[in-house]
């Protein structure tokens, strides 16, 4: 399969000298490609004066990472058969590509998959951003095989099965090229957060398989451009959250009306503790929430809506905090089918 690796940077210039060499020595065959999502540091001359072989795509201004994505890989010449979606703070091990191309060639039904993401500084510790792939419960809370809110395991095998997943982390994803075609690409209105979950979600309803390949390793940092206590970032995953359910659940309603509930609860738990700005971007989320549902209509009826398999029917809420279930294993309740 022809492959495009496609690294998405932003003011990442340290970034990018410190993971460019392990991309580049182990892409196999595949072509890597740098899209510059509008950087106001020095990123672009220090990727032509270090590696003027790698195609650069250079963008007029951020467009987050879903419309970045999108602008970028429409960019490229329509011969690739597949698209790797790879965080410029990954480092990539020898031979990762090849096992999931080789899981994808076998079956065509399978459209995503990403890797097993371990903590860069911390290499025997599964990932926040992805673990051994993604899955939710009935009311949109994400977790992973290997994390479970901001509880980490240790990794030791136990997650060493491929296996089908609800999604695949947006730090390292490889997608066949027809599926992100038939999709048309990331939500670009998410701008960042949720999409890459937003995107596998209508690759189930649109018949395709997203998969977890073990065999396949890389180290990520994490964080990302925006820190973890950022009023932005908590309304982008607010939002986005919100609109991911109402864009794709067959009857959103109870469960939207739960998750709001479960919303304000998290509101009020950011003043009491003294974050004024995470509980106001919470009810900022709330707002464009309401102000996008005309258009989030629209999307709902172009996708088609039906139940799909991999979400977790039970309350990660309360298996987690109230039962102390702190592992993927350890879960009670039984995923759709």
């Amino acid at each position: 399969m022809t492959t495009a690796i496609v690294i998405l940077n932003w003011n990442g210039r340290s970034m990018l000298e410190r993971f460019m060499p392990s991309v580049t020595a182990c892409c196999g065959q595949a072509q890597v490609v740098v899209a510059d999502n509008g950087s106001t540091d020095d990123s672009r001359a220090f990727l032509q004066q270090h590696y003027p072989d790698v195609p650069l795509v250079c963008l007029d201004k951020n467009y987050g990472f879903a419309e970045g994505y999108n602008r970028a890989i429409a960019s490229l010449p329509g011969t690739y058969d597949c698209y790797v979606l790879l965080n410029s703070d990954v480092e990539c091990t020898p031979h990762w590509v090849e096992p999931i191309l080789e899981m994808m060639q076998r079956d065509p039904q399978i459209g995503i998959v990403q890797p097993k993401l371990l903590m860069y500084d911390q290499r025997d510790t599964f990932e926040y951003a992805g673990g051994a792939g993604g899955f939710i419960d009935k009311y949109g809370y994400p977790f992973c095989r290997g994390r479970l809110f901001s509880t980490l395991e240790k990794d030791h095998g136990q997650y060493d099965d491929p296996c089908d997943i609800f999604w695949a982390s947006g730090a390292a994803m490889f997608v066949r090229a027809s599926v992100w075609q038939e999709l048309g690409g990331l939500d670009g209105d998410f701008f960042a957060h949720m999409e890459e979950i937003d995107f596998c979600w209508r690759a189930h309803l649109a018949g395709h398989r997203v998969c977890y390949c073990p065999q396949s390793v890389v180290y990520h940092v994490g964080g990302g451009t925006l820190p973890k206590s950022s009023p932005f970032k908590t309304e982008l995953n607010f939002r986005n959250n919100l609109s991911m359910l109402y864009k794709n659940l067959p009857s959103p309603g109870r469960v939207l009306a739960m998750r709001m509930w479960l919303d304000r609860v998290a509101a009020l738990k950011f003043l009491l503790e003294g974050h004024r700005g995470e509980y106001l971007a919470v009810r900022k989320a709330h707002r464009q929430y309401r102000a996008w549902k005309p258009a989030l209509r629209a999307k709902r009826k172009k996708n088609g809506t039906r139940q799909v398999p991999q979400i977790y029917q039970g309350l990660l809420l309360l298996e987690y905090y109230l039962l102390g279930r702190k592992t993927f294993i350890a879960l009670q309740g039984p995923f759709s089918r």
